[in-house]
């Protein structure tokens, strides 16, 4: 099946502008009179600066969201006229790496040129960090004064998405789905795993993904216990179950959903299992729309899983947001209680054990409409499918 067009890689300078109001308005209400990112999609995110050089760690990054305007980049001199081409106009560079002053200084000058009043923010809750040395944080404090949190700031921007998000979420689901499609004919019995991981992998590039920079998955004699590890040298024979689970991506957006198969035969408990996690996966979409809680959605799921006698779920979560990184907030948990709100971009996670050291998950991808979801990922089969 073939996927829509392409959607326009990166964005206007108008959806920067609008994010960087969206943050600024929060920020007046709250007295911060600027917010400090040094992580990669928060960078991104307000400044459109894209590039696998963060794959280094030698040097760090900044960017400044002041109280008004727009940001300010603080980054080393390499990527100077990288940043140059974004929306961006004010861009201070170091020769990096300096050891002694890795923009430090630079970057504590800027801060207080922008901050007349009012305090610092910096994420400082789950699923953030600091990109610099322990060090210059406590420089920083020790010249700039007590840092506020600002987590729910940066999440709440990042859990909604623009259409145009949205749109590279599709396409890039999309082709992965059309990957998944394709597998029956490029695996078999005799394969190692390696040899496996490697053809899936090149059928999703092929498909015109850009990246496969996350791709876990197992092979197992009638069942899986560790779906996450890397493959091994291991043989792929008759009764086997597979799990791929895939993170790949489009213009730096991602898809994050696997699929399973049987090769040649499939015993009842892996087929009962496999028809739990739809149905369960089919509880979750039954229940998602504005208004709704993640903790809704948890339980939704595991009450079917429940009742199809899962051996119990120690992961933590059935599933989460999408979209720069391959996970984000929310959490689908017990007690999480976030609030669904439209065009945030989620993933569907339900998993059990049925029987010991047998893992069965299942995953889709969707956005919340005002009406309920729409599949991004394209559905997979309601019965286990055998290769």
């Amino acid at each position: 099946m073939e996927c829509e067009l392409s959607p326009e890689r990166g964005f206007p300078a108008a959806e920067y502008a609008e994010r960087t109001r969206r943050c600024q308005i929060v920020m007046a209400d709250r007295g911060i009179g600027a917010i400090l990112f040094s992580t990669e999609p928060e960078v991104r995110y307000f400044t459109g600066f894209h590039t696998p050089f963060w794959q280094s760690p030698t040097r760090p990054w900044f960017t400044v969201v002041p109280a008004s305007g727009k940001p300010i980049a603080v980054i080393p001199s390499i990527g100077g006229a990288s940043m140059s081409a974004t929306w961006i106009d004010d861009v201070r560079t170091w020769s990096s790496p300096a050891p002694d002053d890795d923009g430090i200084s630079l970057l504590i000058d800027c801060i207080q040129e922008v901050v007349d009043e009012g305090s610092l923010g910096v994420p400082m809750g789950p699923e953030t960090h600091l990109r610099m040395p322990l060090r210059d944080v406590d420089r920083l404090r020790a010249e700039l004064g007590t840092f506020v949190d600002v987590t729910d700031i940066i999440s709440g921007l990042r859990m909604v998405k623009s259409e145009r998000e949205i749109a590279k979420h599709r396409y890039v689901c999309g082709l992965v789905s059309n990957a998944f499609d394709e597998l029956p004919g490029l695996l078999s019995t005799g394969m190692t795993e390696r040899e496996a991981f490697a053809a899936f992998r090149a059928e999703i590039l092929r498909q015109g993904a850009d990246d496969v920079p996350y791709l876990v998955g197992a092979t197992g004699p009638g069942g899986i216990g560790d779906i996450i590890r890397q493959p091994s040298d291991r043989e792929i024979i008759d009764g086997d179950l597979l799990i791929f689970d895939t993170g790949s991506t489009f213009d730096g957006y991602f898809s994050d959903f696997d699929r399973n198969f049987a090769f040649t035969t499939a015993s009842q408990g892996a087929r009962d299992a496999y028809r739990a996690v739809w149905e369960a996966t089919e509880a979750g979409l039954a229940v998602i729309r504005p208004g709704a809680t993640t903790t809704d959605i948890f339980a939704a799921m595991n009450d079917i899983l429940k009742a199809n006698g899962s051996l119990g779920n120690d992961v933590g979560r059935m599933g989460h947001g999408l979209g720069m990184q391959v996970t984000e907030w929310p959490s689908h948990t017990a007690s999480d209680n976030t609030v669904i709100e439209e065009n945030m971009v989620l993933t569907l996670e339900p998993g059990l054990l049925w029987e010991p050291g047998k893992a069965m998950v299942h995953e889709e991808n969707l956005v919340v409409r005002a009406d309920g979801p729409e599949l991004l990922s394209r559905r997979a089969a309601p019965e286990l499918p055998v290769i």
